[in-house]
């Protein structure tokens, strides 16, 4: 049986974001979204949900570019004045593998943030993270330490063929494969990690080399490429253009929602044999 989770990140970012996942949801493709529980638009989002129950919803954890749920005198060497993480990446990398203070004060904000997404009453389906941060060796040991108590069942571990993204006509650059080959070593230590405590994994997921850029024309190449039977599509819908999220300005995410609300992609899907679940079902 071939099954497919088709998901939207930063649910509860803005209004734009939130209607679009719903949009893609109820008119489209779209099986999941990733709540992030600090956003802006969170209880609008938290609300659309409990009016959607079939939308599968995870945690998109943020300990980087975007704000934490702690107040930044309990967490001073996370964030600034503001409650902001940096928007560094690899700054926060460093800061997380090297820095006890941080190490200390991540885990209580991680714990915060799986918490405020319990309080919502949702069920959890997954957890991943902005950024994909939550594959971070330290903020990954931190999710299994705190599985069983908030039941972390299912976790993304970003993992795309090259020579797939290849075939679509996509060219990519130096920057993308030592982002790739980052992503697989990180996927590598995640893999034991995952599989010690029981907890799922997709044997595909796509999106991280065509991050902004999940088009129609994208997934009409990509869908018959797909070999793989347990597979997870992510993308950054958003109702207009001008509403990214904070991801940089590369990211159309009406052109995604286009993709989502595609007949011929829901068309394609059926062809192929994949059955549109969520994470639960996964």
């Amino acid at each position: 049986m071939r099954r497919v989770v088709v998901n939207g990140d930063d649910f509860g970012y803005s209004h734009a974001v939130n209607q679009a996942i719903i949009r893609s949801h109820t008119s489209g493709i779209l099986t999941s979204a990733s709540l992030m529980v600090t956003g802006a638009a969170f209880p609008e989002a938290v609300e659309l949900a409990r009016q959607h129950p079939s939308l599968g919803v995870g945690l998109h954890l943020v300990v980087s570019t975007g704000r934490a749920v702690l107040p930044s005198y309990e967490i001073p060497h996370l964030v600034d004045a503001s409650g902001a993480f940096p928007d560094d990446p690899l700054l926060v990398g460093l800061r997380y593998q090297f820095n006890r203070a941080a190490r200390r004060e991540l885990f209580g904000e991680i714990r915060a943030q799986l918490q405020r997404f319990r309080d919502t009453g949702l069920a959890l389906s997954h957890v991943d993270g902005h950024l994909h941060n939550h594959i971070h060796p330290y903020v990954l040991h931190c999710l299994l330490l705190l599985a069983k108590e908030f039941g972390i069942r299912f976790i993304r571990l970003p993992h795309e063929e090259i020579s797939v993204d290849r075939s679509t006509g996509a060219r990519p650059g130096p920057g993308a494969i030592i982002l790739w080959t980052i992503f697989q070593l990180l996927r590598a230590h995640a893999v034991r990690r995952l599989s010690a405590q029981q907890i799922g994994y997709a044997d595909r997921v796509y999106g991280l080399l065509h991050s902004g850029r999940i088009t129609e024309t994208y997934l009409t190449k990509l869908i018959p490429l797909i070999e793989a039977d347990r597979v997870e599509i992510y993308a950054h819908p958003a109702w207009c253009g001008d509403d990214r999220p904070p991801h940089g300005k590369e990211i159309d995410g009406f052109l995604e929602l286009q993709a989502l609300t595609s007949t011929s992609v829901r068309q394609l899907l059926e062809q192929t044999g994949f059955e549109r679940v969520t994470f639960f079902d996964l």
